[in-house]
């Protein structure tokens, strides 16, 4: 059940794992293999809603096959190094960054109703923001698909929902990548997993059509109220 609103949320703004990883830490499942099951779990909702966002016709992943490989590469590095070293640097900066993105799609104006000028091309979007996002993928992990939206909108100057397709995309990509590294690691809970996979699958396909019908009116405060709910559990609950 939490796997399926989990699901939802994600494929609307991101940030299931707030949901998940707490669930299965309250649960008594040890840190890394609660991330190494939280990313089979996740790798369903997001492939769920990707194929939901390609059917739909809002994105085209051979458009973007580039930033795949680079959101791949990004969340396997990532992924590497959280199996060595405990996460504790960038739980000091990540309450910083959700308050700005927070307060950033709280108040700028019409942001991502329609496309705009990008602030970065192409290119260099895909070889320095795309990666970075993926490690912290691979490290942490909770808001991914929002920080891909985010920076598709505010730097690339994308429209909402396509960035939000894009989003789901990429973060399939840094999902599985981190997953195929916590499989040959032998810390994935099998069991635990494929039954959040179920809801994750189903959560994320009904969240990906609501995205997509309710556009910015859903997408935008959706992204402030997650960001604002994990800054809070950032605060209080680590």
């Amino acid at each position: 059940m939490v796997a399926m609103v989990a699901g939802f949320v994600d494929a609307i703004a991101g940030g299931g794992g707030l949901l998940t990883i707490p669930a299965m830490l309250v649960a008594n499942v040890p840190l890394l293999p609660a991330l190494a099951t939280n990313k089979l779990q996740a790798t369903a909702g997001s492939f769920s809603a990707s194929v939901a966002m390609i059917r739909k016709g809002v994105i085209r992943p051979i458009e973007i096959k580039s930033a795949i490989i680079m959101a791949f590469m990004g969340a396997m590095l990532g992924t590497l190094v959280v199996s060595l070293s405990p996460p504790d640097m960038l739980k000091k900066i990540i309450p910083f960054l959700l308050g700005f993105i927070g307060i950033y799609t709280l108040f700028a104006p019409n942001l991502g109703d329609i496309e705009r000028t990008p602030k970065l091309s192409k290119k260099v979007w895909q070889k320095t923001v795309v990666p970075l996002i993926g490690f912290y993928d691979g490290y942490i992990g909770p808001g991914t698909g929002m920080f891909f939206s985010l920076s598709g909108v505010g730097l690339l100057g994308m429209q909402i929902i396509r960035a939000t397709g894009v989003a789901k995309v990429l973060n399939f990509a840094t999902n599985l990548a981190s997953l195929v590294v916590f499989i040959i690691g032998g810390q994935v809970l099998w069991l635990l997993g494929i039954s959040m996979m179920i809801g994750q699958a189903i959560g994320a396909y009904f969240g990906s059509q609501m995205a997509i019908k309710g556009g910015v009116t859903i997408i935008r405060p959706m992204i402030v109220l997650m960001c604002f709910a994990m800054l809070i559990k950032y605060i209080f609950f680590t």
